[in-house]
């Protein structure tokens, strides 16, 4: 990400699973990021080439999907609900030990799918429906207007405590965080936000753009 700017580049985590779970055709590669880091300036990562990216959340399609203990958590969502994507982003120049921990995107929730009901034609809209769903796998789709991925994004970490966690300031505003003192690393558990209301009108304060693509 720029710091001066605020632009950033979404390159999503890599495919855990096996390729074999992967529908024939449906494989999505980190090819396809390589352009919009050049944008920025950035050489993409060569140890990420050859990969399969597990895209999702895919802003394109405005669909989230999950499993396990989150995919619980999923499931209890509700329409008008929302969903916040945050991550730890890497500064131009920089390197992996100086994050920026920023908001990227936002859904408020259409509905809620069981991924194992997704008719063929929707498949490539999620990663979970891209390789053959489980059970538990679970799918958020976004309002259409109401949902996306930020323009630039929206820095609300810091260190502090030994962790990145989400700064002061913000945990006033927002009623307070689900986890310790604003924790915000990856956990078992999806945090949530105590006053959602608060926060919502917090970040339409901030006069981002929601684009309906990954980047």
């Amino acid at each position: 990400m720029n710091p001066d700017t605020l632009e950033f580049v979404y390159v999503p985590i890599p495919e855990e699973h096996s390729n074999k779970t992967i529908r024939p055709g449906y494989e999505k590669s980190y090819e396809e990021f390589k352009a919009a880091c050049a944008s920025l300036g950035e050489k993409f990562p060569d140890r990420l080439l050859g990969q399969s990216v597990h895209l999702d959340p895919d802003f394109a399609h405005l669909t989230y999907g999950d499993e396990n203990e989150k995919g619980k958590q999923i499931r209890r969502l509700v329409e008008g609900d929302i969903i916040t994507f945050y991550a730890g982003l890497r500064p131009l120049k920089s390197n992996y030990n100086n994050l920026i921990y920023a908001i990227i995107g936002i859904y408020v929730v259409d509905k809620v799918i069981i991924a194992c009901d997704v008719l063929p034609c929707d498949w490539d809209k999620n990663a979970h429906t891209r390789r053959y769903c489980k059970d538990d796998d679970v799918i958020v789709l976004g309002k259409v207007g109401l949902s996306g991925r930020l323009n630039r994004c929206v820095p609300i970490g810091e260190w502090r405590d030994g962790a990145y966690r989400v700064k002061k300031d913000l945990l006033h505003i927002w009623g307070g965080l689900s986890t310790r003192n604003g924790f915000i690393q990856r956990s078992a558990r999806l945090p949530y936000i105590c006053n959602p209301t608060a926060f919502y009108e917090w970040l339409n304060r901030q006069g981002i753009v929601l684009l309906e693509r990954n980047n």
